[in-house]
């Protein structure tokens, strides 16, 4: 039996093979597809890659975890820098990731479409939930850093817009690791203001410069806000996160100025449009009005009481010229009938008066036949019985009656009755 090697342990087989393989792969890069992945509750996160042949344990510890942008999801091709170490006991090897990026995409492009896809399944970009924007504010609370350019862009563009809107600065930094969590604390205070409209952004710059307004805190705030906000960061090229979950998206901060205030020179313009507009309608409604009176006017005349008593005089003229000729055609149409009447009027009167002076004659004999005292003789009396005129058969005994022959007048009662 020849020379035999220096006999082993396990673990000092293990610990040779681990310092043998952290000592050659202390720095590699290894591209593949996430087969699964555990985000454990500790910060850390297990996954494993592979390719058509194989496959490899990863682990990335908390502290890099917490950098990562985009989330790990399986499926997703990535490229893995980092370390190869070797867990003695169990003679396992594992590759500790220091950095991760998608495969052939940028990091940044990942995590913008993967929070851009949740939040969008969450509704944050839904169009029934943006809120309008008043067309004259009166207070606007900018959030943006206090000594950038942008800044003082609003705030001429406001000057000259509308000098009477109030402003609000609230000062955060745009860009860094701390940036997002700033501008998300601001947005929320400016929503307890009372502001009608907040402002939230910043000048151009790189997509890592713009990328606090990509996270997710700045979205949860906007999206929390009572208040109307507009997002206004970088150049009309630049589209981010903020941009979709804001009631309104301007392409500039300039530009969100101009959007969001009235211009007070078109107002004035407006306003003098409409005055003269208004002007020339009152003048149009006085011609009408005018006209208008102007007929009522002649419809008053005509109907008025001096009016309708001049017509009234005129047709009163105009009837008592017809009464008075219809008089002179009827005196001419009579006047021969009155020369006959006047000539036949004497002795028709003549005998007229004579028939009846002998109708009164016949009259005046009845009345002197009626007379009492002349229809009673000497010896004879009228008999009136309760105030009417009786004769003796309808007496009888006890009657009351009263006898009277013109001159005078005896009362009696009837002792007897002859019925015969």
């Amino acid at each position: 039996m020849g020379d035999s090697p220096d006999m082993m342990t396990v673990s000092s087989l293990n610990t040779k093979i681990g310092s043998l393989l952290e000592a050659t792969f202390m720095h590699v890069m290894v591209e593949g597809e996430i087969a699964q992945v555990t985000y454990h509750r500790s910060g850390h996160v297990y996954f494993s890659i592979k390719d058509d042949k194989s496959t490899l344990r990863c682990v990335m510890w908390r502290s890099n975890a917490a950098r990562l942008k985009f989330r790990l999801e399986p499926g997703e091709h990535i490229v893995i820098e980092g370390s190869i170490s070797v867990y003695v006991p169990r003679g396992d090897y594992q590759l500790i990731a220091t950095h991760i990026e998608p495969y052939g995409r940028g990091t940044l492009a990942v995590a913008f479409d993967q929070l851009k896809k949740e939040l969008e399944r969450l509704g944050y970009f839904d169009p029934a939930r943006k809120k309008p924007l008043p067309p004259f504010p009166q207070k606007i609370a900018l959030v943006t850093a206090a000594g950038g350019a942008a800044l003082q862009d609003m705030l001429k563009v406001a000057q000259k817009r509308w000098p009477l809107v109030e402003i609000v600065v609230i000062d955060v930094l745009v860009q860094g690791e701390t940036a997002a969590g700033q501008i998300a604390r601001a947005i929320t205070y400016a929503d307890t203001l009372g502001a009608d409209i907040i402002v939230t952004g910043r000048g151009g710059g790189s997509l890592e410069d713009l990328w606090a307004f990509n996270e997710r805190a700045v979205a949860e705030a906007i999206h929390a806000a009572r208040t109307p906000v507009v997002s206004a960061v970088g150049h009309e090229v630049d589209t981010l996160i903020s941009d979709f979950v804001a009631d309104l998206r301007a392409p500039t901060p300039s530009a969100a100025m101009e959007m969001i205030l009235p211009d007070r020179q078109e107002l004035m313009q407006t306003l003098d449009d409409l005055n003269d507009r208004m002007g020339e309608l009152q003048r149009q409604r006085l011609r009408r009005d005018r006209e208008a009176l102007e007929q009522l006017r002649a419809r008053f005349v005509q109907a008025s009481p001096l009016n309708r008593l001049r017509q009234i005089g005129e047709r009163f003229g105009d009837m008592s010229d017809a009464y008075k000729r219809t008089i002179r055609h009827r005196l001419e149409r009579f006047g021969e009938s009155l020369e006959r009447i006047r000539e036949e009027y004497p002795p028709t009167m003549a005998r007229l008066l004579q028939r009846k002076q002998g109708e009164l004659d016949i009259l005046t004999q009845r009345l002197a036949m009626l007379d009492p005292a002349k229809r009673t003789r000497e010896g004879f009396a009228e008999i009136v019985r309760d105030g009417k005129r009786t004769g003796l058969s309808a007496l009888n005994e006890g009657d009351r009656i009263m006898l009277s022959d013109g001159k005078c007048t005896v009362e009696a009662e009837t002792v007897s009755v002859c019925k015969g």
